[in-house]
């Protein structure tokens, strides 16, 4: 982490510098003076890391570097603050009219005086740090050692890997699936070379399982040659060969040629070919963390028809998924199950003896400990046995209080710590940001993607990429941190893409102490469970805070905090010395007002009070200039302020809510009114939802950045001026219009601009289908509700290619639908409110992939779909509110179309009596 610190916080600096406000704004000259010294600085650091590297770095140098580090941080965190402050103060001076500018002259140029006397400060202090280094360098010769690897040498965390080969396999837990799974492919029959890819998280088992199974005489009788290779991150091509061709001989009891380390890198792979080119061989290629590897390596794996087979270990998605081939194969590795990962601990931890656990009244607060680990084989065993040594109760509770500290400072742990860290000190530093940044969530957190994607934004993590927008760039973050086994998806959408992510518990412990350490994030929660995490809010250098437990007042000291999540819902008051806030999170929390001070937050880029009882914004909301991200969904807020058209970059104005009242049939979701003047904003790309107005419709063309659209209360009249304004915005992604009413027509025929829309929703009556629906070539939800439509209107839907997600909420009018044929992508489909109907067909050939069905409130239904039993891939049907007659249908194996439903899985009834709302299972 260390030396991408020092890296992030001189080239931070550098890029803050270049800032082209700033070199128009009368302050150059400091700033050419701190580049010129930051770059001579980074320069010479650089050449240390180069030329280091002997591993022979002393504690005084490492102390000195950790110093160095610690300054350039603040450095850098001290210029942003300062640039934020000076930018304010210029953008007010600009956006003043030529009478008022006069008039803000003489406070325009203080600040600049005050801003250039700053920055002499800053200068200064780089001056002083880098005369201290080469003072230093002359000194102690600091060119010959290497920055210091945070936790152990990469040689040590090797040595780990590989003394897995000497495992005992009774000592193993839960890999028999995977060992016959992965087996059966290296022994298979197939002749061509086969690459088999291993890949989880660090700690998780994979090169454990490798080792077994490379040593299981069921593989060594099938190979003539075996080689096992540990791949270092920083490795070089022709010791890589060396390794191998030492293996080989090795295993063949053949002495190694005595001019093995004077081979070029040709002779090298002329050896390796030569030896190889008519054996069945199999190489294990441990912990690679590039497929740059592949490129190089294949060239000495002879592809013949031996059938011989490369295995590779990873932590990276990207290598396992990498194209090795025609014969490609990967595993993915499981966590342990919850009665594995106990086997596990007690074998650890009481010698596989329970009856010593319970004797010793431990088990409770063993299984508690073990949660922790979530089933993460590295941390379990670590753990188990670290407290095979602790008997008393107390000592339990103690460390399970402090796992955090025992993580970090145990020295029983640190193979966890350092294994893990490994993966962490791979990341490219804006990775390691938005990473650690995460922390902030408390443990087990859903973290949503868009959530994370604006927050991030808001936070200038993500890097700009040339006719690429930021939250694309930030999608491709969070992919890389799941590729690497970083973070874990727990929620995908339909459409296969990742919608809500965790971080491991063990991961998280480690990675917010890298935080705390670094000034970057801290938490501040419930005092009772004896973690020190509260106590850290007395430092008043964090960037990130997170509020996890009732705020006493003064209990934010910070004046320089970047970031402020509040994940609790106890009363909480928003402190006012925040002004550099870039992130607001409110999200559940008990606030009900926001306090006026709120619009001098000038850096404020993204507020979120979704899901809170506020019901209005501060007045003058529009001074917030810089905002990004406005979320009031599921608030009490109705309206919002006048002035809106002023907050120009804001990007992402969410205000969905739901009507909880009386009339829940139709307008059950609510739009939030808003002036006109928001067409002026440029830049919005998502705008969900709005109540549709004459004038706002008309000037909806304006803002053609838009990427998402949802409007409600949406009248027949309307719909010339709607079909106009929709089809100058071509990058429409996602659409959504609810009529006034149930029986007003959607008049929308001129829509024309629909090849981009992958997701459309519609609610209100179609006099017919829209000739444009055979042009939605790319959607793959469409949901229709109150249309009123025939059943020959399935024809122009039928055949959409990338359709997946298909929701019918009273959408017919007859008593058959029917099926006959097309829907080849559909996976889900909602049959919903349907009073008419009473048959639905499904005939054979028509969407074949549906895996989920839903029926609910169709009383008239009097059975399941006819063709229902063609469907080999539905694996759920949920009935709700249906007929008792469609239910006697199915339940028990006697019943009439028992043998019809008889291959789905899982098939759910919810009904509702008196008593309430209930769900039962008619599978079995």
């Amino acid at each position: 982490m260390s030396w991408a610190t020092v890296d992030f916080g001189i080239g931070r600096i550098i890029s803050l510098l270049e800032n082209e406000t700033l070199l128009l704004s009368g302050v150059h000259g400091e700033i050419e003076k701190m580049k010129k010294e930051l770059l001579i600085m980074k320069s010479f650091l650089e050449d240390s890391n180069k030329h280091g590297g002997n591993g022979s770095t002393t504690t005084t140098t490492t102390q000195l570097f950790k110093t160095f580090v610690a300054n350039t941080r603040d450095l850098a965190y001290q210029v942003e603050d300062i640039i934020d402050e000076f930018v304010y103060h210029i953008h007010v001076y600009r956006s003043c009219k030529n009478l008022w500018r006069a008039f803000h002259f003489p406070r325009y140029m203080w600040a600049r005086h005050c801003i250039a006397c700053k920055l002499g400060v800053v200068n200064v202090l780089i001056q002083s740090i880098s005369d201290s280094m080469r003072r230093y360098s002359r000194l102690k010769n600091c060119q010959s050692s290497s920055p210091p690897i945070d936790d152990g040498s990469a040689k040590w965390v090797n040595n780990i890997s590989e003394s897995c080969l000497f495992f005992s396999e009774n000592s193993l837990v839960g890999i028999d699936a995977a060992k016959r799974k992965l087996t059966g492919w290296l022994v298979s029959q197939e002749t061509q070379r086969i690459v088999v890819s291993v890949v989880g998280m660090g700690g998780s088992g994979k090169t454990t399982l490798s080792a077994t199974i490379f040593k299981s005489q069921s593989v060594r009788k099938h190979f003539e040659s075996y080689a096992w290779v540990t791949v270092s991150k920083s490795y070089v091509i022709e010791d890589v060969f060396r390794t191998m061709i030492k293996e080989f001989y090795k295993e063949a009891d053949t002495q190694i040629p005595p001019e093995l380390y004077s081979l070029s890198y040709r002779e090298l792979v002329a050896t390796l070919v030569e030896y190889l080119k008519s054996k069945r061989y199999i190489v294990v290629l441990d912990d690679v963390w590039t497929t740059d590897l592949w490129r190089e390596i294949s060239i000495a794996l002879p592809d013949g028809i031996c059938g011989s087979r490369v295995m590779v270990t990873t932590r990276s998605n990207n290598v396992a998924s990498f194209s090795y081939g025609v014969g490609s194969r990967k595993h993915e590795i499981e966590l342990l199950k919850e009665d594995e990962a106990w086997l596990l601990f007690c074998n650890k931890a009481f010698s596989g003896c329970l009856e010593q656990c319970r004797r010793q009244n431990l088990e409770v607060m063993a299984r508690k400990l073990l949660e922790r680990c979530q089933g993460l084989p590295l941390a379990i065993a670590s753990l188990g046995s670290m407290m095979s040594t602790r008997t008393l109760e107390s000592e339990w509770k103690t460390v399970y209080n402090s796992l955090n500290w025992e993580l970090n400072n145990n020295l029983e742990l640190k193979v966890v710590r350092s294994i893990l860290l490994v993966s962490f000190n791979d990341l490219p530093y804006p990775l390691k940001q938005c990473f650690l940044y995460c922390t902030l969530f408390p443990a087990n957190y859903r973290m949503k993607r868009k959530r994370l994607v604006r927050m991030w934004m808001a936070q200038r993590f993500v890097e700009p990429i040339r006719g690429v927008k930021p939250e694309e760039v930030a999608d491709r973050y969070l992919n890389e941190l799941v590729y690497r086994n970083m973070l874990q998806v727990i929620l995908w959408n339909p459409f296969g893409r990742p919608k809500v992510f965790k971080m491991h518990d063990v991961i998280r412990e480690i990675a917010l102490s890298v935080s705390k350490g670094e000034r970057f994030c801290d938490i501040y929660k419930n005092g009772n469970d004896g973690d020190d995490d509260e106590e850290t809010t007395e430092d008043c250098c964090t960037r990130h805070l997170c509020i996890q437990r009732e705020m006493r007042p003064g209990t934010i000291r910070s004046t320089n905090l970047h970031t402020l999540l509040v994940c609790t819902k106890n009363s909480i008051e928003l402190p006012s010395s925040l002004k550099l806030l870039r992130a607001l999170d409110l999200e559940e929390s008990a606030i009900s007002k926001l306090p006026d001070c709120l619009v001098t937050l000038f850096n404020l880029k993204y507020l979120n009070v979704s899901k809170t009882q506020v019901k209005e914004l501060p007045r003058n909301f529009h001074r917030l200039i810089n905002l990004e991200t406005l979320n009031t969904k599921h608030s009490k807020i109705e309206e919002l302020p006048p002035g809106i058209s002023k907050l120009r970059k804001l990007r992402h104005l969410i205000t969905f809510r739901c009507n909880y009242g009386q009339d829940p049939t139709w307008n059950y979701v609510l739009g939030t009114r808003v002036s006109p003047d928001v067409c002026q904003l440029k830049d919005l790309q998502v705008m969900d939802c709005f109540n549709a107005e004459a004038e706002l419709i008309k000037n909806l063309g304006n803002m053609t950045q838009l990427t998402r659209i949802s409007l409600v209360m949406v009248k027949r009249e309307h719909g010339n001026d709607l079909c106009k304004s929709l089809n100058k915005i071509k990058r429409l992604r996602f659409l959504s219009l609810t009529s006034i009413h149930e029986e007003e027509t959607l008049e929308i025929d001129g829509l024309e601009a629909t090849a981009s829309i992958e997701k459309l929703f519609l609610a209100g009556k179609l006099e017919r289908v829209p000739s444009w629906f055979h042009d939605l070539q790319n959607l793959t939800y469409l949901g229709l509700r109150g249309s009123q439509l025939q059943e020959k209107a399935i024809g122009y839907i039928q055949e959409l290619p990338k359709l997946v997600w298909l929701s019918f909420y009273n959408a017919f009018m007859g008593p058959r639908l029917c099926f006959a044929q097309g829907f080849q992508s559909l996976k889900i489909m909602d049959i919903v409110q349907m009073q008419h109907l009473t048959q639905v067909v499904i005939e054979d050939g028509a969407m074949t992939e549906l895996q989920k069905l839903y029926i609910r409130a169709c009383r008239g239904l009097e059975s399941v779909p006819k063709g229902i039993e063609n469907l080999a891939n539905l694996q759920e049907l949920h009935l709700s509110h249906v007929s008792d007659q469609l239910v006697d249908r199915i339940r028990g194996a006697g019943s009439v179309d028992r043998s019809r439903v008889k291959h789905i899985p899982a098939i759910k009834h919810r009904f509702t009596t008196d008593k309430g709302s209930f769900y039962v299972s008619l599978s079995s």
